[in-house]
């Protein structure tokens, strides 16, 4: 599509790429950890990772790139062909896991780019920079944030991000005590649950606060985002921010815009959030829900009668 940009004309592609920043350690959840990517813990019967794959998909991105790291091989071998599983299965006649095994190889054509060492989440999106074009805008998804909505929670983000040609992050409120395990914004309303970011703020002490509105784990970005994260200091533990990349943003006075994204959020990147994850998606599922419910129900009683 080509618009009117100042005096002259600019090409704005389509939003077709999403980045997943999957190199950090887990050390949240070691042991467990030691040996398996966190991307890769089950929620029921799917690691997270392929939840906000198939997020992305849903939404219409189709070129998807893995930022990965030591250890992260596992998240290779899942999207790709396993032809001696798939023999197994065939042999065995169990067509239906055959089924979901070759839906998941052909889920998605990926590229993997190795992050050699962890050094933020800013580092991480750099990485990314050789496979996305001049002025291509791209998705950024958070492989510990799963999302539970009606509409794929980067699809808002896509279509606003559209709509006035700038980058969108997506955030939601959380409690005051909260606020400063995360990203602030301070922003002015110009729709509802959308906002003209005036100043980000990482990890505000509650008193100091900006709003508790805070920056989730999905972002739609320009290719200039990349220049500003090359100018970005580390910060005291030798990490470079994307929330810093992006108030130097705002500060020269480009436009960055917030949604308030929709749907349940777990935090799969805490063991908290990761065990919520496995009670209520398992409660939607088909095969194990209805038991789940009447376990739970059951340990309910046990607990209160001591």
């Amino acid at each position: 599509m080509i618009v009117l940009w100042g005096i002259g004309m600019r090409t704005f592609h389509p939003i077709r790429k999403a980045i997943f920043p999957v190199a950090g350690l887990g050390t949240r959840f070691l042991p467990a950890t030691k040996a398996l990517p966190k991307e890769m813990l089950p929620v029921v019967d799917k690691p997270v990772i392929q939840y906000i794959v198939e997020e992305a998909l849903a939404a219409g991105l189709t070129d998807i790139v893995f930022i990965t790291g030591r250890g992260k091989e596992a998240i290779e071998n899942h999207f790709d062909v396993s032809l001696e599983l798939e023999r197994i299965l065939e042999e065995r006649h169990e067509l239906e896991k055959l089924q979901v095994v070759r839906d998941t190889s052909n889920m998605v054509h990926v590229a993997y780019v190795r992050q050699k060492v962890p050094q933020g989440l800013g580092h991480a999106v750099l990485c990314a920079a050789p496979f996305v074009d001049d002025d291509e805008p791209f998705a950024v998804l958070l492989g510990d944030d799963l999302i539970v909505a009606d509409v794929p929670a980067i699809q808002p983000l896509i279509a606003w991000s559209r709509e006035v040609e700038a980058p969108v992050i997506g955030v939601q409120a959380v409690p005051t005590a909260e606020v400063s395990a995360y990203g602030v914004i301070d922003g002015e309303p110009v729709h509802p649950g959308v906002y003209r970011v005036r100043r980000l703020v990482e990890k505000p002490s509650p008193e100091v606060a900006p709003s508790r509105l805070a920056i989730i784990g999905r972002y739609v970005l320009h290719h200039d985002i990349f220049s500003y994260i090359e100018a970005t200091p580390p910060d005291a533990r030798g990490e470079i921010q994307l929330t810093d990349a992006l108030q130097a943003w705002v500060q020269d006075g480009r436009p960055l815009y917030a949604i308030e994204v929709q749907g349940r959020r777990y935090d799969t990147g805490s063991k908290l959030g990761f065990l919520q994850a496995n009670i209520e998606l398992g409660l939607r599922h088909p095969d194990v829900g209805p038991a789940l419910w009447a376990y739970l129900q059951d340990l309910l009683r046990r607990l209160q009668s001591g």
